[in-house]
């Protein structure tokens, strides 16, 4: 890293204060279906763009052009006049119809978790998610307010789904998990890990637990009866009894709740599972100084907003592991947005 004198101050806090402007930016070309019109690779003019899309031609060409910007799109000059197509990265990760689309998690950024950032100052002061003020439920109960409609829920799920679409193989593949057959997806959702799971490891089968709304969504929006390796169990996990099980995956559940709860869940999870067997914790990981990675610390700080919980580092998941009663505790970062942490009993 260089010197203090070579950093240029003014224009690094330009660069983070206009990051609201660059996520508004690629998530309104997501939300007004820029990228999906242009994915059939012919390059379209910003009059014809605007035309298709029920747009002003003033205000979409200032939108594609700050695509272009961002490298979201790519320009081609012509006597005609500026012709705009996807880059590679749009097609993959901002397409509707790409296996790994992200659009669903970039609108429910946009369209929720927004809403809540806008008092980020109120949660810091206050230590406590932001539902009450952004939409008026109970900051009491994050996923009673989380899945205040079904309209919600189902945003929700598809967002997750959309993560899992391109970081599911590699936080399952941190580990050889074959050894286990019998697996039980706590807090499952959607089932995007569950379908990662028996693909990476066919001899298994994974039951999603979850809640009875979000078990009916799955199966109705997201599971198709075909997929036989995929079974569901409905309940709250942390009021009803878990079966027993090889394996148990925790996906993005414990940065959701405070330690003691998390402990709470832990310790029902030891008694359900079968000697031998394990767990496996699957978050976002921070330095044990904690001073990064700065996506990380940016999801800290979005539990704060919306849950109870928080990111933590590889030695705190350990040691809630380890209160439990698991052990031969190991942790594997993937490099990638999520990483595993994985006790045995």
């Amino acid at each position: 890293m260089g010197s203090t004198e070579d950093l240029d101050y003014p224009q690094i806090i330009v660069q983070y204060s206009s990051g609201f402007l660059i996520s508004k930016v690629m998530f309104t070309a997501c939300e007004l279906g820029v990228f999906d019109l242009l994915e059939s690779g012919k390059p379209l003019s910003s009059d014809a763009i605007a035309a298709c899309l029920g747009a002003s031609t003033m205000g979409m060409e200032r939108l594609l052009d700050a695509c272009v910007g961002l490298k979201l799109l790519a320009v081609e000059m012509t006597q005609g006049g500026a012709l705009y197509r996807n880059t590679e990265i749009s097609n993959i990760y901002l397409t509707k119809s790409s296996p790994k689309s992200q659009y669903h998690i970039m609108m429910y950024y946009s369209n929720t978790v927004y809403l809540c950032w806008q008092y980020l100052a109120d949660a810091v002061r206050e230590g406590r998610n932001q539902y009450d003020r952004a939409f008026g439920i109970s900051s009491k109960d994050p996923f009673g307010a989380m899945y205040r409609s079904d309209e919600e829920m189902l945003k929700f799920m598809a967002g997750q789904n959309s993560v899992w679409s391109i970081c599911g193989r590699d936080v399952l593949a941190a580990f050889d998990l074959s050894l286990f057959t019998q697996i039980y997806d706590l807090g499952g959702g959607g089932g995007a890990l569950a379908r990662e799971c028996v693909s990476l490891y066919p001899n298994s089968t994974v039951t999603i637990y979850d809640l009875p709304k979000v078990v009916q969504v799955a199966k109705e929006q997201f599971v198709s009866p075909e997929e036989c390796q995929i079974a569901f169990h409905e309940g709250d996990f942390f009021n009803d009894s878990i079966p027993e099980a090889e394996l148990y995956i925790l996906s993005k559940i414990l940065h959701d709740w405070e330690d003691d709860k998390c402990k709470q869940l832990l310790a029902k999870v030891y008694k359900a599972c079968k000697p031998g067997g394990g767990v496996l914790l699957v978050e976002s990981l921070l330095n044990e100084d904690k001073s990064g990675p700065v996506e990380t610390q940016l999801y800290s700080m979005n539990m704060l907003v919306q849950t109870e919980g928080k990111e933590r580092t590889a030695a705190e998941y350990s040691k809630l592991l380890e209160a439990a009663g698991f052990g031969a505790i190991q942790v594997k970062r993937t490099g990638k947005l999520y990483d595993a942490v994985l006790g045995r009993k």
